[in-house]
This record gives C-alpha cells, structure tokens and sequence, in this order.
C-alpha cells in the first residue's frame, strides 16, 4: 500500500526543542558537541570490536552491534535538530517525516532487543559460567543480533503504514524536534482509534519482551550472586552487570513514560525532554558506560593508541 496522503501534499513544521523564532546558538554548540562526542565513542567501540583480537567474547559481539546501533539512531534526529536549532521552523515533506519516523522506530525497538541479548548473555556468564561456551555460540549470537534487527524493521514497518494511512493538515505544526508517532497521531485529522489501538498494544508487546527478559535476567543473575559467600565475588558480579543496568534502566523508563499512555495525557514538553533522554543521551553515554569499568576494553584502547603512535609496534 503506497503512503496515501502523497496526492494532498501535506507538510509538517517542525517548532524544535524550544518553540519560538529565535535561534539558540549555544544549545546548537551543546547538542553538536555531545552528537560528536557519540560518533567518536560508538565509532570507535565499533572499530575496537571489529579490529582488537582481545575482545571476541559475545558480550562485546553484542557491544559493538549496540554501538553501531546508537551511532545511526542519534544520526536519524540530531542533525535536523542542530538545524532547528540556528533555523526554527524547519518544513519538512510527508515523505521525509515519515521516512525519519521508520528509521527512528527501526533503530529504537533494534536497540531494546540488543540491550536484551546483552542482558541473557551476562545472565549466563553468571548463573553457567561452565557452559557460557555452550550455550553462547558464535551462530546464537549472529542469530540474536539478526532477530533483532528483523523485529525492528518489521515493527518500524507496521506503524509507519499505519500512520501514513492518516489525513493530516496541509500545513501542520508539529511542536517536537523530529516526526514522532505520539505527534503525528496528535495531528491527525481522521478517526485514529484503529491505529491507535494497533500501535498501543502491538507496541506494548514488542516493548515488554525485551524488558521482561532484561527483568528475568537479571533476577536470575541477583540470585545467583545473593548466593555467594565471598564479598569479593559479589563485587566484581555486581561490577560486571551494574553498567548495563543502568543504560538498560535509563533507555527503557524514558520509553515507558513516551509511548505507553494514551494521548489524552499527551504533553509535548514532556515528550520533548524525555526524548532527549533516550534519542540522545543513553546512546551517547552506552559506549563509556560499557567501556569505564572495563579492564578488556581499556587494555584494547591503550593498545590502539599505542599501534598509532608507533605503527611499527606489534
């Protein structure tokens, strides 16, 4: 089925983070410092997995997908946000809006499905440390990291066709800084009880499952080092997952508070913040979350520096 408001030409105005006229160069300054700080450490996680032998375990197999991962979900919305930002009231097509709002679902559902894997992969390093070889296979983690990115795509797909079926205003003022589904349902002119229905317990069901595993992993993993006896042990267990639980934590509440209410309790300030939240913030921060506390990664990236100071050194 083809977008079918194209005929009618719609277009959206897009009022940025702050609604009003003036530009905000010193905003712009801190959203293009952090969006760099985000490509230099995820680019840089990426090469780090892809390049270092020391650091073949799944856990950084699924680190180094994530990393790619945040990189081109902060690309799908930042720059047009930095441009607001110098440029409010930026006018956007149907077709663009509409394009950004698939990827931005694709690239958000693929990283609550990453960030699950990750969570049943340090369940097993620490519930079956003997069989983690096992049970976590190079063909399971390609799988998992497949699956993730399909479930994405596919849910990205539904709720993208569901929208553009939608009329909307010639001219519409979307008060967000980039075309997302709360807003375009907000905006629309027909009956949305149908899409609405579809994309809230659909979505409902795509969300849950990755967070009710993150939740039954990690209930596995406090059992299991509620059980051991040395102090020691419990640190270094608490140490290893305390990092993930926090990105994990800080991505899925800020979701949770966005998309799963009805749009009678829409606030488009509210979005607007907690968007920055998990649009911005959570991927720039996941690869020094990962990376602060972790001796294998440190040791990798001394290594990399080290082979480019010196390009004779082995």
């Amino acid at each position: 089925m083809a977008l079918v408001n194209f005929t009618s030409h719609p277009e959206f105005l897009l009022l940025g983070l702050l609604e009003g006229p003036d530009p905000h160069p010193l905003l712009f300054l801190l959203f293009l410092g952090v969006y760099l700080l985000n490509a230099v450490g995820n680019l840089s996680m990426v090469v780090l997995v892809r390049s270092d032998g020391a650091l073949c375990a799944p856990m950084y197999y699924f680190l180094g997908y994530l990393s790619l991962v945040d990189v081109c979900f902060t690309t799908v919305t930042v720059p047009r946000l930095l441009a607001i930002l110098l440029h409010p009231g930026q006018a956007v097509s149907f077709q663009a809006c509409f394009i950004q709002m698939y990827f931005f679902v694709a690239l958000g559902i693929t990283e609550s499905y990453l960030l699950a894997a990750m969570s049943y992969d340090r369940a097993v390093a620490v519930c079956r440390p003997l069989h983690y070889g096992g049970v976590m296979t190079p063909g399971r983690c390609a799988a998992l990291v497949a699956a993730s990115w399909a479930v994405g795509h596919l849910h990205a797909l539904l709720h993208a066709r569901l929208l553009s079926a939608l009329s909307y205003p010639r001219r519409a003022r979307v008060r967000h800084f980039f075309c997302d589904m709360t807003v375009m349902l907000s905006l629309a002119t027909s009956d949305t009880s149908t899409a609405e229905a579809a994309i809230f317990s659909e979505g409902l069901a795509v969300v849950l499952a990755p967070l009710l595993l993150v939740c039954l992993s990690y209930a596995r993993i406090l059992g299991a080092v509620l059980g051991v006896r040395a102090t020691g042990g419990r640190r270094r267990a608490f140490s290893t997952c305390g990092a993930h639980l926090a990105a994990v934590s800080l991505f899925f509440g800020s979701v949770l508070s966005v998309y799963f209410r009805p749009t009678s309790a829409y606030s488009a300030r509210y979005d607007r913040m907690a968007s920055v939240v998990y649009a911005v913030v959570t991927p720039t921060l996941n690869p020094f979350i990962y990376s602060l506390r972790n001796r294998e990664v440190k040791g990798a990236l001394k290594r990399g520096f080290r082979c480019g100071a010196d390009p004779q050194a082995v």
